[in-house]
């Protein structure tokens, strides 16, 4: 416990003591936000705001792992892998967005395909490395009193690449309002923490998650401090597609893909607001569901403030929580 204990504080400290430094040496470089002219006018005042703050949260992850976690642990290095891998496509998109000044930043298409490559490859990465360890394969079914379905290899790595890529992006459209992101993080990471605490069928290099885990808490929590509304510091590309990810790499090496997607409800929904959004506009003459997708900016533009959008949806993700863990334990 006391390797968990402490990562969580390390975790938490750094981002909290080196924000403000680093708050102020991105507005040196003005690396602020950029507000999209269609956005909800409330947004406006925003604009400016240093972002990039995800690299203050992998940062303070990595060295709290390379202080407490078991570095010869291959989970706890594939996680750490998918942070930097994920991390990494998003700091490039944000470098060419606000230091470069190309508005679009890093072309869609381009963001997918390193995405896909990713996320293939840490598939097949982990569905070798579970086969060769004896680990489990099977896909856990919730409210199933522990039973697994058996999936091939081919319905594994689909599965898995599916997982992590979704989880990626479903992060990234869900971190639009101050705070709504890294709670809805926080509260997913909690539910997987309860789980591995509580769990005691798990093979014992599974465990070895938990300080992993524990500095995403307490990093999270510091980035809470300086991102609630309203907000100091803005997550970025670089946290909301590493920690989607890493997410899902957590799902998917304890066999819980399910269980993320219940935690997760509000990043499902947030998803698929905008795929319901995109094809009405293509396929129904211009015509939109929601005033604006995501979802959470349409609850906006019907009178909610924003703060009572993240609390909301925050409650939201809190009982889809408790539901998952209920369901896994």
């Amino acid at each position: 416990m006391l390797p968990n204990f402490l990562a969580f504080f390390v975790a938490f400290f750094i981002v909290v003591l080196a924000g403000p430094a680093f708050i102020r040496a991105l507005q040196k470089w003005q690396v602020g936000q950029v507000i999209r002219k269609e956005g909800p006018e409330s947004h406006y005042n925003k604009k400016g705001t240093p972002t990039m703050g995800g690299l203050l949260i992998l940062l303070s992850m990595i060295i709290s792992c390379l202080l407490f976690a078991n570095l010869h642990n291959p989970l706890v290095l594939g996680s750490l892998a998918t942070l930097i891998l994920f991390g990494a496509i998003g700091f490039y998109d944000d470098y060419k967005k606000l230091i470069l000044k190309h508005s679009k930043g890093l072309a869609s298409k381009w963001k997918y395909f390193w995405q896909s490559v990713f996320a293939i490859a840490l598939a097949v990465w982990l569905f070798i490395h579970l086969q060769t360890e004896g680990l489990p394969t099977a896909l856990i079914i919730p409210f199933m009193h522990g039973y697994a379905l058996p999936l091939s290899t081919g319905v594994f790595i689909f599965l898995a690449y599916f997982t992590l890529a979704g989880g990626s992006n479903a992060v990234n459209l869900t971190d639009g309002l101050d705070g709504l992101a890294i709670l809805s993080v926080l509260l997913v990471t909690l539910g997987f923490t309860v789980i591995l605490a509580f769990k005691t069928t798990f093979p014992a290099e599974t465990y070895g998650l938990l300080p992993v885990l524990s500095a995403l808490l307490g990093s999270g929590l510091g980035f809470w401090w300086l991102n609630g509304f309203p907000a100091l510091l803005f997550m970025g590309d670089v946290g909301a597609l590493a920690l989607g990810a890493f997410l899902a790499f957590i799902a998917v090496s304890i066999r819980a893909e399910l269980f993320l997607g219940i935690m997760g409800m509000i990043f499902v929904i947030e998803t698929l607001s905008v795929i319901l959004q995109v094809g009405s506009f293509k396929f129904r003459n211009k015509k939109r569901i929601f005033r604006m997708a995501p979802i959470h900016h349409h609850f906006e533009l019907c009178g909610w403030p924003e703060p009572r959008v993240v609390a909301r949806f925050s409650i939201i993700t809190a009982l889809f929580v408790v539901l998952a863990v209920y369901a896994f334990l």
